[in-house]
């Protein structure tokens, strides 16, 4: 609603982040909505006593913050910048309000939810169902189309191998030993920390 522009203008809030530096983090009162204006953002849970799950990336023009919206507003995950990102902050009695006027864009935030929602059963289904390889494999070509390919055709995220295993739900070993399986058999092509697919076919990848 371009007349809620100046009202949006006047209550944001812009932050810079620097890398691993927290937004939020579990069981925090929620104080506001985030957007990532620049930069890439991991949104993540313990799992387990000294684990985590990496729930999902969040890049340019995406929300962080939506998951502690309900009627108890509590952060049920945390959020942390993998590196030096710009973030937009609205309190978040005045994204509600915002909500209740611009229609639209509360239908667009309900179709947002469902199709996370999706992507999060899918997800719990390929940990419960695919083999540790297929995820890696999966998660790889999920992020090649979310963030796109640098100029030498890497994925422009540059993950840790422990970040990344965090992602497909299993450890760094193993991570890394697959990574090793995916180069020995000319799936991927490793450049330090960076990744290039060098094929795109699920069905070749046992």
């Amino acid at each position: 609603m371009p007349q809620w522009l100046p009202a949006v203008a006047s209550n944001r809030e812009n932050y810079v982040y620097e890398k691993n530096e927290l937004l939020f983090k579990e069981d925090d009162p929620v104080q506001g909505i985030y957007y990532v204006h620049s930069g890439i953002v991991k949104v993540h849970k313990h799992w387990g006593e000294d684990k985590e799950l990496i729930v999902r990336f969040a890049g340019k023009g995406d929300i962080v913050g939506h998951r502690g919206l309900g009627t108890e507003l509590v952060f049920p995950v945390s959020a942390t910048a993998l590196e030096t990102s710009v973030i937009c902050f609205l309190p978040v009695d005045f994204f509600k309000a915002s909500l209740a006027v611009n229609h639209d864009y509360l239908y667009r935030l309900t179709m947002f939810f469902a199709d996370e929602l999706k992507e999060s059963e899918k997800k719990m289904r390929d940990i419960a169902h695919m083999s540790v390889k297929g995820r890696i494999w999966k998660a790889l070509i999920f992020l090649e189309q979310k963030f796109g390919m640098d100029d030498e055709g890497f994925i422009k995220i540059i993950l840790s191998r422990q970040d990344f295993a965090s992602f497909t739900g299993t450890t760094y070993e193993t991570v890394f030993r697959m990574l090793q399986d995916l180069v020995s058999e000319s799936h991927v092509e490793l450049s330090g920390k960076k990744i290039k697919l060098l094929s795109r076919h699920l069905e070749n990848i046992e």
